[in-house]
């Protein structure tokens, strides 16, 4: 399963359920770096140092930030979902089978209802 680093506004219940589905998460806020206003940039080195794959709904920026450099753990960009559990399965669904993240850009799109 995957390393992830959830960035600041990702729903916290979210991160949960894909600790229930294995996945080994961090937030941000348990990071002791919630609501400081950390650029980016500073988001994806934490993540890199760590050895994980950020997972945000800040797409344009992480996407910028992969073309910009793909030295990275990994970047899962995801569209918001009201739908929580839908939206981790999703997530899930993504990145379960790959064997590595490094240097990969994921996108996760809500389904159209």
């Amino acid at each position: 399963m995957a390393r992830l680093y959830m960035d600041e506004q990702f729903p916290k219940i979210v991160s949960q359920l894909l600790r229930e589905m294995g996945h080994d998460v961090l937030t941000v806020q348990e990071a002791g770096k919630g609501n400081l206003g950390i650029p980016d940039e500073d988001v994806l080195s934490f993540a890199i140092a760590e050895n994980r794959a950020v997972v945000t709904l800040n797409r344009d920026d992480f996407i910028r930030l992969h073309r910009a450099d793909s030295q990275h753990c990994g970047i899962v960009v995801s569209t918001n979902d009201p739908d929580r559990a839908r939206m981790a399965s999703r997530l899930n669904d993504a990145i379960v089978d790959r064997v590595d993240l490094q240097g990969n850009l994921i996108r996760v799109v809500r389904p159209a209802n």
